[in-house]
């Protein structure tokens, strides 16, 4: 739903205009998305087995981390199939119900990783700021009501988002309008508020505290080694909130439709498949654990 379906035709069946009408082009593009959304399932599939194996990493980051993982994948095949499909096809359609399913299981899992990764920052906040109270506040208990409330969360934007979305008339000259009454366009930017600038909110009031905890510690070798431990959160936080705040609340008029086609791919796409990445590139705890299991394996052979 997210690559430009502009008209709608009376079979109810969107069309696609797709990324690009070449063909060799679309083949180049095939590959490219085909090896990213690889990389993203084979990327987030380990990091969930890592943390499954290894009971050092059974601690509330990495349930946090698992279930970001989950959604990543889950993100990702939500829109990444069907666009495979489309560079195959030459009629780019796609229907009512496909498109509504789409729509539903994006926002859902769009909604919760944002609300995960705000409720990731609050662990850190804790970890770092009250490190003598960790295991009080961040109870197995909590970390399953933080988690539980996070995809409750992405269930509320996809509902409502969907709700408005498909009550918008389908009319004129076969082009989809967007905002069509002050209500919709309330109840969709709203939800933009929640899904976005509310968690965003929560992440800045935490490492605000954590900075201020950090500046303070009397070991320069201490304040490293706290900014490094949540370094891998913090630049996932910038790749994820900045292409989404810039997708979903930036004026369409400031932007022109390519740039808002490859901000969108780089949002849906991209961030993905760089999160588990970034997560076992600066982890020592997830990199120790693969090389374990490395290590198993080639003790086999």
């Amino acid at each position: 739903f997210t690559f430009n379906i502009l008209f709608f035709n009376p079979n109810r069946m969107f069309i696609f205009l797709g990324l690009s009408q070449d063909l060799q082009t679309q083949i180049l593009l095939f590959i490219l998305f085909l090896i990213i959304y690889l990389l993203t399932v084979l990327g987030n599939l380990l990091i969930t087995l890592l943390i499954f194996m290894d009971s050092r990493l059974h601690t509330p980051m990495y349930f946090f981390l698992r279930n970001l993982s989950f959604t990543d994948l889950c993100f990702s095949t939500s829109i990444v199939l069907q666009v495979l499909v489309h560079f195959l096809v030459k009629r780019k359609t796609i229907s009512f119900f496909g498109c509504m399913t789409q729509i539903i299981v994006y926002l859902l899992v769009g909604g919760t990783g944002c609300a995960l990764l705000a409720v990731m920052s609050y662990d850190w906040h804790v970890a770092l700021c009250k490190p003598l109270h960790y295991s009080t506040i961040m109870t197995p208990q909590v970390c399953l009501q933080l988690t539980i409330g996070s995809w409750a969360s992405g269930a509320l934007v996809s509902l409502v988002d969907t709700t408005f979305t498909f009550q918008l008339p389908y009319q004129g000259q076969n082009i989809i309008t967007t905002f069509v009454n002050p209500l919709t366009e309330m109840a969709i930017f709203a939800m933009g508020v929640v899904i976005l600038l509310a968690p965003v909110s929560l992440i800045l009031v935490s490492y605000w505290n954590i900075i201020s905890t950090v500046i303070q510690m009397q070991s320069g070798e201490g304040r490293l080694k706290a900014f490094s431990a949540c370094g891998s959160h913090l630049i996932v936080v910038v790749l994820f909130y900045g292409s989404g705040i810039f997708t979903y609340m930036w004026p369409n008029s400031k932007t022109t439709e390519e740039w808002d086609k490859m901000i969108s791919v780089f949002y849906t796409v991209v961030t993905p498949m760089l999160n588990p990445i970034i997560y076992s590139l600066r982890n020592k705890d997830v990199k120790g654990t693969l090389r374990k299991l490395a290590g198993r394996k080639s003790s086999l052979w």
